[in-house]
């Protein structure tokens, strides 16, 4: 069963919601577009805002679900089983099968993978607040949402460290954390070269670089 659970998993995680809004609003491929990216930050470019935020909301609802909806429905118990759902659908995101595994980033449904941990078990609350945190104080101060989803995926492991979770989510933390930094080699690089783009923030002005 729990074979069947972690395939349904990969399934949900795959539905390239970035690439359906693109068809559907403006008949466009949206891998074609902006930076190339099937996630909410190039859909927000491509798209606008509303598309934007309504794909980010369910990019992230793909990792919830995958975890407490799947994971109810089949019964699952114990930490590994959970921690499958959730890597099946971060896999889905970033390689999706309706797109020849050519996916998104998994920042979105990491996020929702971990809001749907934290359901299952409480005590992983400081480590998804630290998360959230530091993704926001650096995106705030620099304007860079690849460089505060970087931060993030390093936080991730650091707080479980901290919080001294069970080895299962510490294992958890560092695969998404080298996922994360595996999908960004193109922004890192971008990065290191003053060539990122940047979204202005009511803490960085305009002419800043």
């Amino acid at each position: 069963m729990i074979i069947i659970a972690v395939f349904l998993g990969y399934l949900l995680g795959s539905i390239p919601t970035a690439y359906i809004f693109g068809r559907v609003l403006e008949n466009l491929d949206i891998r074609e577009h902006g930076s190339g990216n099937v996630g909410a930050t190039n859909t927000f470019r491509v798209l606008g805002k509303g598309p934007g935020i309504c794909v980010l909301v369910i990019d992230i609802l793909k990792g919830v679900l995958a975890v407490v909806l799947i994971g109810r429905l089949f019964g699952v118990n114990g930490i590994w089983p959970f921690i499958l759902l959730g890597l099946a659908a971060v896999a889905g995101h970033n390689w999706t099968i309706f797109l020849r595994f050519k996916g998104g980033k998994g920042i979105a449904t990491s996020f929702g993978v971990l809001i749907g941990l934290v359901v299952q078990f409480p005590g992983l609350s400081a480590v998804l607040l630290a998360c959230v945190a530091g993704w926001t104080v650096c995106f705030l101060i620099s304007g860079y949402v690849s460089l505060s989803s970087l931060l993030a995926a390093v936080i991730l492991p650091a707080a479980m460290v901290l919080t001294r979770q069970p080895p299962e989510f510490l294992i958890l933390g560092g695969v998404f954390c080298v996922f994360i930094i595996y999908r960004h080699r193109s922004n890192i690089q971008r990065l290191l070269a003053g060539t990122e783009s940047r979204v202005r923030t009511p803490f960085r002005g305009a002419k800043r670089p």
